[in-house]
This record gives C-alpha cells, structure tokens and sequence, in this order.
C-alpha cells in the first residue's frame, strides 16, 4: 500500500459563495472527520486529488492541514459536477493503524479469457468491491484472473481468496463474465445415439397466391 502526502488548508468560512469562489481558483471544499473529533472542513487544489481519484489504485493519504502534523486518513468519497464531470467536492477519513476499516478497492481483471478468443464479450460488473481489514492489508487493487473464463462462464465473489481481508458482499456476486455476442445463435450438439430431427417440409398445392 502506498503512500500520498496531501496539503489543504482550513475553510474558517462556508457559505456558498466562498465556497464557488474557492471552485472557481482550482480549488476543492471537502470536509475531514475522525472518530472521537470534530469535523473539520477543508480545501485543496483539485490537482492534487487527481492521482486519488483517476487511478485504479487505493492509496493511504497523509492529509496536512495548515503545517500541522500528517494525519492518516482515506479518500472516502468523491462527487463530481454532473455538466463538467469536475470534483466538487470531497471527504477523508482519518483511520487508525490498529483498527480496522471499511473502504472500497478497484478491481483490476488480469489476462484474455478463452471466452474472448471463442468470440465471447467480457462484462465486468463490479469495478470496484468493499472490504473490511487493518489499513496495513489493504490492497493497492484486487486483482483477478479471468484466463480460464470460457462463454457463460462467470467469476464471483466466493471465488476470490485474499489473506487478511473481508469481502463486504455477498458470495454470489458476479464480478465478471463471458456472455454470447447479441446476435449469435447458440446451437445446441445433439447427445451420442440422437437423431438430429429435421424441420418437415411445407409442400404448397395449387397455386401460390398473388400479394394484394
């Protein structure tokens, strides 16, 4: 697990005009809580959340505010501008080294499933799973094998075995699968000593009738 250190300063104000003020200077109002203290409302240049937020790993952030010591803490949730897909806002959680925790790890899916090559499409439907563990066990990503994928097939969550973490979802879960192509006619091969049965032949009598 890896380490960012991050600096803010404190928000003395929150109205919402100081607040679009600061947006507008590059700048994102967010809010850092701990259990056992206050809340304490902060803001950061929105650069420096780029490498918590666009990656596909999970990191721990040493948050400085104002100088002051580096508190430990996670990137809890972010939301986003629904017109300019910008970051809003934000929230940390300051954590404890010897307590566990619940956070959200991406899901990185590693290698080409032989559903693929078969003409199979891959879904990847959790891109990200929630797990509880000490901070020190928490996994930059986790990372799953989908090689032997074949159509139909699927990878869930009780598939997955990591040491020293729980998965906060239930074991049926799909993580990904392999699905037919739309389209594509699935036909099934008939069992040894079956006779493939042939659609029987319309035979018209008479003339075929003119279209109107």
């Amino acid at each position: 697990m890896s380490e960012l250190n991050i600096n803010a300063k404190r928000r003395t104000i929150s109205t919402k005009s100081v607040v679009n003020k600061l947006r507008k200077q590059g700048n994102v109002p967010g809010i850092y809580y701990a259990k056992g203290s206050e809340p304490i409302p902060i803001y950061l240049p929105e650069l420096s959340l780029r490498p918590l937020v666009y990656t596909s790993e999970t990191h721990i952030v040493n948050l400085i505010i104002d100088d002051s010591e580096p508190k430990k803490s996670v990137l809890k949730d972010v939301q986003f501008d629904p017109v300019t897909d910008r970051i809003i806002h934000c929230d940390f959680m300051g954590i404890s080294l010897d307590e566990k925790i619940e956070i959200e790890v991406p899901v990185v899916l590693q290698g080409t499933a032989i559903g693929i090559r078969e003409g199979g499409l891959l879904q990847h439907q959790m891109h990200k799973l929630k797990v509880e563990c000490m901070p020190t066990n928490i996994p930059e990503h986790i990372v799953v094998d989908i090689s032997n994928l074949k159509i139909g097939e699927s990878i869930h969550v009780k598939d997955l075995k990591l040491e020293n973490i729980k998965i906060l979802h239930n074991d049926d879960v799909i993580i990904a699968s392999i699905i037919h192509q739309r389209g594509a006619e699935v036909t099934a091969a008939p069992a040894e000593g079956e006779e493939v049965q042939k659609e029987p032949e319309v035979i018209s009598k008479g003339k075929v009738e003119e279209e109107e």
